[in-house]
């Protein structure tokens, strides 16, 4: 028999609209369903369950006095927002203990267009302290567990997030991703998740920019919800260091989740390059079944090098590490919290502030000028496929215990391939294909041109029908 949470975020949103499921029966059921498990998933950092129920009072109030069509896209659907936004009147403690009881005063830019659009905000998910790491472990609620086995970690940033997706807490989740946070979890938790381009989604109005890394996205169960939650988040502020190109008028992110890609010039690598990191077998047998499968549908399929070396020198970790340590540094703290943070946080600050300025900006020339040469070489192809990450999912734990700086080298060698795609700001997405011998997920990541999104998704959602994953889920589905 089919369950609530089996339906996909658009189905339930047209349920709403056609008056086949009210927006409180949507949100009791996932509200039920949080109760019953998040305890031992750890899913979210805050439950808000009085505030969603009273929105949808109002949703459903909208239903019964509005047409259809007047209807907002999202009408009715929960949407969790992830610990690292506002989300006004609720706490926000960018999972840090320093920040237990601190609460927004406003919603950021991306949570009011997921509120204008007709979401129901269940909570805020578990996320790393500052979003720093790539597991979802802090001092300020229980370790996110992965729904396909507990003992397993999630990922991060958007480890909650992707729990709560991938356990049918939520249909779908507001995420976001500095150097894989929406692409790691959901290559862990069989998820689909997608990072826009650069400047697709704004930051406004507390974010800052900085050299863009960082960007909102969605995490869902399939291509079509993410399309819908990315045509919600889009959009730019005055202000804002970055804009993408815009769609033609009139034209929407879902309007290419039906479209053919046609035949496509795909580039690939599986490798790490001079850093010499190993890719699990695993790892590497789904990919080659990606390209098979790429092949099999008719795209042209060519090696490429690996960009680290190729357009980066062999500097890029190096680079990397320090504008990830300046941007640890971007949340400012009185000077009597700090002792409060994790050991990870404060090592990167510390980093940060023994940092000269000179060598902040000459790591952003050398990324910048890597960037301009790895998208002036990869200009011919239509997409980049690599693994999402080097190791299948790992354990609860396995980052920690040696020491930060043991700690930042073990969170390096587990996601060698995400990061670059944040510095050159392209669109880049974890599908999830395949699943280890041990019945784990493995997702393919893929990475389009600057403002690529729609070719990205037409692709992904021909990879779906090709080889679908919707009926692939964890126990606690079941449950």
């Amino acid at each position: 028999m089919t369950q609530m949470h089996d339906l996909p975020a658009h189905r339930l949103a047209a349920m709403v609209r056609s008056r086949e499921l009210s927006p409180r029966e949507i949100t009791e059921h996932c509200l039920r369903r949080t109760e019953r498990h998040d305890s031992a998933y750890g899913a979210y950092i805050t439950v808000i369950a009085e505030k969603a129920l009273e929105q949808a009072r109002y949703a459903e109030k909208c239903v019964m006095s509005d047409t259809p069509e007047s209807l907002p896209p999202l009408l009715g659907v929960p949407v969790p927002i992830k610990d690292l936004d506002l989300l006004a009147g609720v706490r926000a403690t960018y999972g840090s203990r320093v920040l237990i009881d601190n609460v927004a005063p406003i919603d950021s830019d991306t949570v009011a267009r997921l509120r204008a659009a007709g979401a129901i905000f269940t909570g805020k998910t578990n996320t790393p302290e500052f979003g720093s790491s790539c597991y979802t472990e802090n001092d300020v609620a229980p370790p996110a567990r992965n729904p396909w086995n507990p003992d397993l970690s999630p990922g991060g940033s958007s480890g909650g997030a992707a729990v709560a997706v991938a356990a049918g807490l939520a249909p779908v989740a507001h995420a976001g991703d500095g150097g894989g946070s929406i692409r790691i979890p959901a290559s862990l938790c069989g998820l689909f998740g997608l990072k826009p381009t650069r400047g697709r989604v704004s930051g406004a109005p507390v974010k800052p920019d900085l050299i863009g890394l960082s960007t909102s996205g969605p995490l869902t169960r399939n291509v079509a919800d993410a399309a819908l939650l990315l045509d919600v988040m889009s959009g730019n502020r005055p202000g804002d260091y970055y804009t993408a190109p815009p769609l033609p008028p009139g034209e929407g992110f879902a309007d290419h989740v039906e479209r053919d890609p046609g035949r496509l010039r795909v580039g690939h690598y599986a490798h790490t390059g001079s850093a010499g990191l190993p890719v699990h077998p695993h790892v590497l047998a789904a990919h080659e079944s990606t390209l098979r499968l790429l092949a099999d549908l008719g795209h042209e399929v060519e090696e490429i090098p690996e960009p680290g070396d190729a357009h980066f020198g062999g500097t890029f970790s190096d680079d990397f590490a320090v504008i990830w340590a300046a941007m640890a540094s971007a949340f400012a703290l009185a000077p009597d919290l700090e002792p409060g943070l994790g050991r990870l946080n404060r090592w990167l600050r510390e980093r940060a502030r023994a940092l000269p300025v000179p060598d902040y900006i000459a790591a952003s020339a050398r990324l910048q000028q890597g960037m301009r040469s790895l998208l002036a070489a990869t200009a011919p192809y239509d997409a980049v496929v690599t693994p999402a990450l080097a190791l299948p999912p790992v354990p609860i734990g396995h980052f920690t215990g040696d020491g930060p700086e043991e700690e930042f080298r073990l969170m390096t060698a587990f996601t060698p391939f995400t990061a670059v795609y944040n510095v050159t700001g392209q669109p880049s997405v974890s599908v999830p294909l395949h699943h280890s011998p041990d019945g784990l997920p493995l997702g393919s990541m893929i990475t389009g041109r600057i403002g690529g999104e729609p070719l990205l998704l037409s692709l992904s959602a021909q990879l779906e029908r090709a080889r679908p994953w919707a009926d692939r889920v964890p126990p606690v589905w079941h449950d």
